[in-house]
């Protein structure tokens, strides 16, 4: 399971010209899941990035996490994460997870979020999504469970 963490002002996610999601403050999560994924590395990932200190203290040091600082998640499925890229001219998607398996596991992940008390938006899971961020340093990490 992949996520890159983007740290932004704001971000939302379009379908069809109609918002679906929308953030302030706080992380916009594209999310990747591989066919060896499963709930538990699911949680392993949220609980990362939950707690991951990337967010400016009183001192400018990267020292808060997304709780600290009362921050919102807005969690994009994107299988093109998991592409392996290391030959030829187009990606292999062959270590992406099936369909529904994905997206059970993307909502497992969404569901773990919201059990911790984070206010968490999301996409549409298999749609064709337009994502408008303000990307905050600019600061992103790529995290793999």
């Amino acid at each position: 399971m992949i996520g890159l963490l983007q740290r932004v002002k704001q971000a939302r996610v379009e379908v069809v010209g109609e918002c679906v999601g929308e953030i302030g403050q706080g992380i916009l999560l594209l999310l990747g899941i591989e066919k060896e994924d499963n709930e538990a590395k699911a949680q392993r990932l949220c609980q990362r990035v939950l707690n991951y200190r990337i967010f400016s203290d009183s001192d400018d040091k990267m020292n808060l996490n997304l709780q600290q600082i009362q921050g919102q998640l807005l969690v994009v499925s994107q299988f093109t994460l998991v592409a392996d890229t290391r030959k030829g001219n187009r990606p292999s998607f062959s270590s992406a997870a099936a369909p529904p398996t994905s997206e059970k596991l993307y909502e497992h992940f969404i569901q773990q979020a919201r059990s911790a008390g984070v206010y968490c938006q999301t996409g549409l899971f298999g749609a064709d999504m337009q994502v408008e961020l303000i990307n905050d340093g600019p600061v992103t990490f790529s995290l793999t469970v």
